[in-house]
């Protein structure tokens, strides 16, 4: 909470002239004795107007920290930041690496062809698998299944509404009037939402992605999409980074592949994909699926609640540190105008994208590099500091923050908040009550 510095009375500065020039002297402010404080002091130059003529001057501002405050070591968290922009759908998402870059990447591999040189590749670029970053994917991929059977316990004592024709989510016992709602029958509703009960796929997002036995060989086609299984693109981002499952077997290279350009002059040859094996055990594949995470995991004691919300938020940001670790490697793909997601070299040739100007493109994917927001979306929500207080309202809309819904979920069940998370939810910001919002500029 911002602290409001002690009044200071205009009789503490007396201001003098010498040489011509204004001049200010400093007298020790008289601050309460009930509080230490810590003064700072900052010296500027301002045109100070005295008497019709406009004279520099030096000007000095006194600030007050209660003794003991200790920023963030190595860095300064700063008390709010803006929320993430929300790229409108009628156009193109903007490309994580620079046109430029890639352009001159692409130049140098052609002017690499006509001279008749290889590609050089490194893992996994080539087929193989980097070994420092087999024990990364494990751990991200037991992190991912713990994640989920924490939200599924959670979700059983923390409520969570979503809107039946916006994507708004929210964590909460009582939901917000705020009138920010963009379905197709938001003007008959003044922009109200229409909530409903959610589930744990309005805090996981679900992105999925078809699963490769070999990413390097045959591409997806729209006539065969359906022989491949559709999984998240985390495992499969675990998968293809050294995670055995007998379940989804992939193709393990001991010899590198070898391109042209962008031709693969040396793949090792087309294996067939053996056929999936499915063990007796269905709990083997749905543990690492939200597919009706609630019933399968019980209501937790009261008393259990705090531990298994800071376990769930410490899964969370150990699949998010991962993924991006996996991701600085391992090549995933995205649809430039839809949020398709594709994990390999390559995206796939399935016409199933159906957003901004899709016929031009008939129906297939414009596919650029990824970010760990489209594989792992944060799914932002409104943030609530009293579960048992009144609804959020939309006139006080700017002072309220957000945060990503599983961390609003472990929050609200007793985790500590990390400290990256604070300036988007605004807790140093003190909520002013309806009539004194308008006095706020």
């Amino acid at each position: 909470m911002i602290q409001r510095p002690p009044v200071v009375s205009s009789s503490l500065w007396n201001s003098s002239y010498k040489n011509g020039r204004p001049g200010m002297q400093f007298l020790r402010p008289q601050l309460s004795s009930s509080e230490s404080y810590a003064i700072g002091l900052k010296f500027g130059y301002e045109q100070i107007y005295k008497g019709g003529l406009t004279l520099p001057g030096r000007f000095l501002c006194a600030s007050q920290k209660p003794r003991g405050y200790k920023p963030a070591e190595g860095r300064r968290i700063p008390q709010n930041v803006d929320f993430p922009p929300v790229f409108p759908k009628k156009k193109k998402k903007p490309y994580p690496i620079p046109i430029k870059e890639i352009k001159q990447a692409a130049r140098e591999d052609k002017k690499l062809a006509q001279m008749g040189i290889e590609k050089p590749l490194e893992p996994p670029k080539n087929g193989l698998l980097v070994p420092d970053l087999i024990p990364v994917a494990y751990e991200v991929f037991d992190a991912w299944k713990m994640l989920i059977k924490g939200l599924g316990q959670l979700l059983h004592i923390i409520p969570v509404h979503g809107c039946s024709e916006c994507s708004e989510v929210h964590v909460g016992h009582s939901v917000h009037h705020i009138q920010d709602c963009l379905g197709s029958t938001s003007a008959q509703r003044h922009s109200f939402h229409a909530w409903v009960k959610g589930s744990i796929n309005d805090i996981l997002i679900p992105v999925e992605s078809y699963h490769l036995y070999d990413p390097f060989g045959r591409r997806i086609k729209h006539e065969t999409r359906f022989d491949h299984d559709r999984i998240p693109a985390i495992v499969e981002l675990c998968i293809q980074a050294g995670v055995d499952i007998p379940e989804y077997p992939s193709r393990r290279r001991t010899k590198p592949i070898r391109m042209l350009g962008k031709r693969v002059i040396d793949r090792g040859g087309y294996v067939e994909e053996p056929k999936p094996w499915r063990s007796a055990d269905p709990s083997a594949l749905i543990d690492f699926d939200t597919y009706q995470a609630c019933d399968r995991f019980p209501t937790p004691e009261l008393s259990e609640l705090p531990r298994i919300a800071q376990e769930t938020i410490d899964a969370y940001e150990t699949v998010r540190k991962g993924v991006r670790t996996l991701m600085k490697k391992y090549s995933v793909k995205a649809c430039g105008y839809c949020s398709e997601v594709h994990v390999g070299p390559w995206g796939h040739n399935a016409k199933l994208c159906g957003a901004f100007k899709h016929q031009w493109r008939d129906g297939k994917h414009g596919w650029q590099d990824a970010t760990v927001e489209e594989v792992f979306p944060p799914n932002y929500v409104w943030h609530v500091r009293d579960p048992a207080g009144p609804p959020l309202s939309g006139a006080l809309k700017r002072f309220y923050g957000k945060a990503p819904a599983v961390v609003e979920v472990c929050m609200q069940a007793g985790a500590e908040i990390p400290d990256e998370y604070r300036p988007m939810m605004r807790l140093d910001i003190v909520i002013p009550g309806a009539d004194e919002a308008k006095l706020i500029t």
